[in-house]
């Protein structure tokens, strides 16, 4: 069976960001966000990567062009995450496996969740539904399960009864499909809302319509659903990435004496026993040898590269080199 291809949805507006520039392009720690989406699928073993453009798309296929394993497919109209995916159909024809489906405003995703998902459709499913579990469902589809768990329906909000509005599983438009059952359910998707959208969520129920294994998977933490929409949700993203990196870089040995004072590019690559003092700045892709000592204000951008037992003096700016 072929490597998996993902489906990546890119065609929106920056309207709530109140920006000219397409919101899947907005720069977190110096890259598109949407290169955070194309790295965990890479790491979930995606060797494909279809990206539906459509507001500037000219723009966003320059910017994205370096990416050799990115093809991309234009959604000339805004008609729902349906219409977006039924833009991919040339290349699902061609495609003999599974495939994700993914929104490239969601730069948190993990590389084990994509995992999950595509585990549970290599199982035998002919869709599974990427979900996450929270409090603060509002606005979200919720996921509807039979009394012994068995998956049923997604149902949006404004169609939810007080009961389902009360579910607290939702739905995360993270989703894994065979591929060929995917083309043959997009085929067949009608705008029969009142929105006059294509809805993706619709292809699922026709596959489990068709007496096909449609599950819903708890294999996502809500964090990872967060899509950016605005510049606070873009911070609140980018604060995110940054503890992470911190954490990961202080587990294996780096000593970040304030971490709430640095600002620290997760495509850094710094050895045990560096020492970072407070208010240093690290941009692009550094790194840095053991036992190293980067001293407060100092400004170190990449690509970067200093051998082992380098000391960084207060205040130094170091430019890539």
């Amino acid at each position: 069976m072929a490597a998996p291809l993902a489906i990546v949805l890119a065609a929106g507006k920056s309207t709530r960001m109140k920006s000219a520039l397409p919101k899947v392009v907005h720069p977190l720690f110096g890259r598109p966000m949407v290169e955070y989406v194309f790295d965990a699928a890479r790491a979930a073993g995606v060797e494909r990567l279809v990206v539906v453009v459509g507001h500037r798309a000219d723009e966003v296929q320059a910017i994205l062009a370096h990416h050799k394993d990115v093809e991309f497919a234009l959604q000339t109209e805004q008609k729902g995450t349906g219409h977006a995916v039924k833009m991919c159909l040339p290349a699902l024809q061609t495609h003999q496996g599974p495939v994700l489906i993914l929104s490239g405003d969601t730069p948190l995703l993990k590389v084990d969740s994509l995992k999950k998902l595509l585990a549970a459709q290599g199982a035998g499913a002919a869709a599974v539904i990427g979900t996450a579990k929270t409090q603060a469902n509002e606005g979200l589809g919720r996921i509807v399960r039979s009394p012994e768990g068995e998956f049923l329906r997604i149902v949006e909000e404004r169609d939810a009864t007080p009961a389902e509005k009360r579910i607290q599983e939702i739905n995360t438009g993270c989703y894994a499909f065979d591929g060929q059952k995917l083309a043959s359910a997009l085929e067949r998707l009608q705008p029969t809302n009142a929105q006059g959208e294509y809805y993706l969520t619709d292809a699922p129920a026709l596959l489990k319509a068709d007496r096909e294994l449609v599950i819903a998977a708890d294999c996502f933490d809500i964090e990872e659903a967060m899509g950016v929409n605005t510049r606070v949700q873009l911070a609140e993203v980018a604060q995110v990435i940054k503890d992470r990196t911190d954490r990961q870089l202080m587990a294996e040995g780096v000593t970040i004496v304030d971490p709430r004072l640095v600002s620290i590019d997760p495509q850094a690559k710094i050895a045990a026993d560096v020492v970072i003092e407070p208010f240093v700045v690290i941009r692009g892709a550094v790194e840095i040898g053991p036992d190293s000592h980067i001293g407060p204000h100092a400004v170190l951008e990449g690509p970067l590269i200093l051998p082992g037992g380098s000391i960084v003096k207060p205040f130094q700016h170091l430019p890539s080199r």
